[in-house]
């Protein structure tokens, strides 16, 4: 570069200098010195780099470098810029299955028992059949004829899906008994309540009564079943109980738990009864007299304190002298039907009665069929439960 060159762009560099300053505000000395201390030599080269660009291209860059030693000016410092925050780093998927908080969280399948009895439902089969409604029925809190009524519940997660679901226990409300049972229920993602399935029954053999409910920790939905059903003569306390464990397979319910059958019941006994048809001639007095033999068998491995006999024939046939001597009392042959209290029965044992009948002269009486019933009782003569009543009853002719 020729000297001349180099004055030149002295010349220029010194204008700028004059112009700069001018326009510049001079603080005072302390702020000049706090402000030349505080700067690195760093802050001091990436400053004047600066100044020099505002004049673009290398011959400025050049005379700023061999040109004399330049302090800066009395100015603050220019605030420096932030730049734009890094934007976080995106967070990595988790692996399939490894994530703990699920994208779709299960519906909460837990009802109140007023949530429960505010809404239709809909019930599996009953065994009892149409007398029981099942589709979109609603629950009752007391024991109405014909309805379903709602009597006991616990919560608990049942299928393992990490939310809780309803369980409750319902019968069908037939005279003084009818089915029963226990239901588990769930919400669907519209919150309204769906059938998970049924847990357990009563049936016509054994269980006949569930008396409660408990939903465990682990899922296991344990009930309290009872091998007999209240009334009939006797009371829910002769039912035997054991509590069952259900648990949910992926379709239906089955038992994981506690016994599987009953024993015989201690208020149970079995006795079987047969008859020979009545058949009535005139006698001499012109009154109709017959008699029919009636067996009373006990087939248990104990001994029955009395037995019930009844039987139903017409209330113008009335006992005769002949044969009721066994009967504990005179028959109340006033009484329809006739009754005679037999006393005990050892086991194995049979008793025979040739039971004597006379129809009044005058009386017309066609074909008839009258039911003979005998009923084990306890010794405070209260009726036991047969082990099988099928053969308890007969049907007995009578002309």
């Amino acid at each position: 570069m020729s000297e001349q060159e180099t004055l030149d762009f002295a010349e220029e560099f010194a204008r700028y200098r004059r112009t700069a300053l001018a326009e510049v505000e001079a603080p005072g000395p302390a702020a000049v010195r706090r402000t030349v201390r505080g700067r690195s030599r760093r802050r001091l080269a990436a400053t004047a780099t600066t100044a020099l660009a505002l004049f673009g291209g290398s011959a400025v860059g050049y005379a700023a470098m061999s040109g004399p030693d330049h302090r800066p000016g009395p100015v603050e410092p220019t605030p420096s810029v932030s730049a734009s925050p890094t934007p976080p780093p995106t967070p990595t998927p988790s692996p399939a299955g490894t994530s703990s908080s699920p994208t779709n969280p299960v519906p909460d399948g837990r009802f109140s028992r007023s949530q429960l009895l505010g809404v239709p439902v809909t019930l599996p089969a009953w065994r009892a059949g149409p007398g029981c409604p099942t589709s979109q029925t609603r629950l009752t809190a007391d024991a109405r004829e014909g309805a379903n009524s709602l009597l006991a519940l616990d919560h608990g997660d049942i299928d393992g899906d990490g939310a809780v679901e309803t369980v409750a226990l319902v019968q069908c409300v037939l005279g003084t008994r009818g089915p029963m049972q226990v239901v588990a229920f769930d919400r669907d993602k519209e919150g309204k309540v769906t059938t998970v399935g049924r847990v357990v029954a009563t049936t016509i053999d054994k269980p006949q009564w569930l008396f409660a409910l408990d939903v465990v920790g682990d899922g296991t939905v344990r009930v309290q079943v009872g091998d007999i059903a209240p009334g009939g003569g006797w009371p829910a306390e002769w039912s035997q109980r054991q509590w069952r464990g259900y648990r949910w397979k992926g379709e239906t319910f089955a038992q994981v738990s506690g016994p599987t059958s009953f024993g015989q019941n201690p208020h149970s006994a079995d006795i079987s009864v047969t008859t020979t048809d009545l058949v009535l001639t005139t006698a001499d007095d012109g009154s109709r007299t017959g008699t029919a033999t009636v067996r009373v068998r006990n087939r248990g491995t104990k001994p029955v304190a009395h037995v019930d006999l009844r039987l139903g024939v017409p209330a113008a046939v009335r006992p005769d002298v002949d044969g009721w001597a066994p009967c504990e009392g005179e028959p109340q042959d006033s009484s329809d039907p006739v009754i005679c209290t037999l006393g005990r029965l050892a086991a194995g044992a049979e008793i025979r009665l040739d039971l004597s009948f006379r129809l009044a002269e005058g009386i017309a009486l066609g074909t008839g069929k009258a039911d003979v019933r005998a009923w084990p009782m306890d010794a405070g003569f209260d009726l036991l439960l047969d082990v099988n009543d099928a053969d308890n009853q007969v049907r007995m002719t009578y002309r």
